[in-house]
């Protein structure tokens, strides 16, 4: 166990917390490469070491070893290489869960190219924003024909448009471009590793997300060649994941949790990664996805677990499932509670972002108290800050911060916003790191998620954290998803205000929102109440699933 891991870690087994936190060191070697010290280094040692597990909706079963991730990520650097991509160039990615996303990655990991993952959902909007932005040279997309006709429609709207690559059954070689399931598997399987000034260093672009622009348009945030290993805390600590086991997180490979959860940290730790390649979320077939997989580990934001616990579970025998994560978004304790009741299972919750791997995180040294992101990782050093950057006293809401970043951080830390300078000052100054999390701490070290700190709502006087009063709204059967957000007010210059999705079974009406209220009044203190109540079909949402409480806001003033 941790054989990999040993060669960046002098230590990995700790007794306690409080050891993990003081004893715990990742060494950065000078030119780190994921693609040839991770993936290489386990063909190597073990080439038939399962690597992926791959299935669909259609109950299609795929399993690849290290060594066929080796041979097919060198084939995918031979490809790049041959249409033009070298050291430094942009390829965006939109491969879902194909295996090729895989193969793709560590390829141009391997050849130090830069990898844009991309969402499916993308607009022609968004897709013409990124190119230019992030100066693309090459698109690599799944053959669906909607994803097609939005690159299609993008293209011409493009500084410089980039070579366009198709994977899947449809060619659209006619239009010019290329069929990346054909060239990918013809090229050799042989890749020699770069040196001198055509190796990628630690300081060198490997990985560049776009953030989910809940405000305004979304910043480029850039990871260095290092960054994978900042992920042994996610998965060796976090998740628990261990070595000739499988690890489910569930993610598209557009969005950052993809590399929380499906490829760095899990593959570092000897693990196979399990991918359920879906087009439409559905709890039950879901729940035959993991069934066929069999994770021993599993992770999944908080609206899937809300999801499952509508499902009869009673069908399910999900024993293999030994650790149970959630992230991505706040975890309500009643989810907490019912998915303990229906499964035995304790629910980890982990804090952190696009720019981070896991910042908090419950790492089973210490009890889990339901809602509390835990306590802090052992990489950063974690601090909660008021509007000056003066550290605040626990029980206080402050801004979560990580502290002694210097100029590059810690191995992890994103290396700042990708072309903006100014942005990344505002956010990281003097040392100090700031989120713009909301959160607070009580006396025995753990820390309570409240909100973004645009989302706290100020009303007579009162600040009161959303999540709170979402968390007590969702107590409620009759609440599948609701967001609390500000109403302005002429008297009280905010009201909170709550917008439900209700669940299977239940009418809105006059009765059942005073019910509400007065539920919220009885849960948690009676100011906190929702003021107003609107019932609607679907809450706005990022193309990465999380509710847009600035959109439900502008929506209020407008009105």
């Amino acid at each position: 166990m941790d054989r990999m891991i040993n060669k960046y870690c002098p230590r990995t087994q700790f007794s306690s917390y409080e050891e993990l936190k003081r004893d715990f060191t990742i060494n950065v070697p000078e030119h780190f490469n994921f693609g040839y010290d991770i993936v290489d280094g386990w063909a190597e040692a073990e080439p038939d070491k399962l690597a992926l597990v791959w299935t669909n909706d259609t109950g299609e079963m795929k399993r690849y070893t290290f060594d066929d991730v080796r041979r097919h990520s060198n084939q995918a650097a031979n490809f790049f290489k041959a249409h033009g991509i070298k050291k430094g160039d942009v390829v965006m990615l939109i491969l879902k869960q194909r295996p090729e996303v895989w193969f793709s990655m560590v390829g141009l990991c391997k050849l130090g190219a830069t990898c844009i993952p991309a969402t499916y959902q993308l607009t022609p909007k968004d897709i013409y924003y990124r190119c230019d932005a992030a100066e693309v040279k090459m698109i690599v997309s799944v053959s669906d024909g909607e994803i097609v006709g939005h690159i299609r429609t993008a293209l011409p709207q493009c500084k410089q448009p980039p070579v366009v690559a198709t994977l899947g059954p449809e060619d659209y070689e006619n239009e010019g471009f290329l069929n990346y399931g054909r060239e990918l598997y013809a090229q050799s399987e042989q890749w020699e590793r770069p040196t001198g000034d055509a190796a990628p260093t630690n300081d060198d672009r490997m990985l560049i997300y776009f953030s989910s622009g809940t405000t305004g348009m979304p910043k480029m945030v850039w990871h260095d060649f290092a960054f994978p290993l900042g992920h042994i805390i996610t998965a060796r600590y976090w998740q628990q994941v261990r070595e000739n086991t499988v690890h489910l997180t569930q993610s598209d490979s557009g969005w950052a949790k993809f590399a929380w959860g499906k490829i760095y940290g899990q593959w570092i730790c000897g693990a196979a990664v399990g991918a359920y390649d879906t087009e439409k979320f559905h709890p039950k077939d879901m729940l035959d996805a993991i069934v066929r997989l069999h994770p021993t580990t599993f992770c999944a934001p908080a609206t899937i677990y809300r999801f499952l616990i509508k499902e009869d579970l009673s069908g399910y025998d999900l024993s293999f499932i030994k650790h149970a994560c959630v992230a991505g978004e706040p975890l309500n304790p009643e989810v907490y509670n019912k998915i303990k009741e229906l499964t035995g299972l304790e629910l980890y919750e982990g804090f952190g972002q696009s720019e981070t791997p896991v910042m908090l995180a419950n790492y089973g040294f210490f009890p889990v108290r339901p809602g509390s992101m835990g306590k802090p990782s052992p990489i950063f050093d974690i601090d909660l800050v008021d509007e000056n950057g003066n550290s605040v006293d626990d029980g206080i809401v402050g801004s979560i911060a990580i502290r002694n970043v210097g100029t590059h951080g810690p191995v992890g830390l994103f290396r700042g916003y990708y072309k903006d300078e100014e942005v990344t000052r505002r956010c990281w100054h003097d040392g100090v790191y700031n989120t713009g999390d909301m959160a607070w701490r009580d006396g025995d070290g753990y820390y309570w998620f409240v909100g973004r700190n645009d989302d706290v709502i100020k009303c007579s006087g009162y600040r009161i954290g959303p999540f709170e009063v979402e968390s007590a709204l969702l107590e409620h059967p009759c609440v599948l998803e609701c967001a609390v957000t500000a109403a302005p007010d002429p008297v009280r210059g905010q009201v909170v205000k709550a917008t439900i999705v209700l669940a299977r079974g239940f009418s809105a009406s006059d009765e059942l929102t005073k019910e509400l209220q007065n539920h919220v009044k009885r849960v948690t203190a009676p100011y906190k109440y929702p003021r107003i109540v609107e019932f609607v079909d679907e809450l706005p949402k990022t193309i990465s699933g999380k509710i847009q409480r600035n959109v439900i806001r502008k929506m209020d003033q407008g009105k």
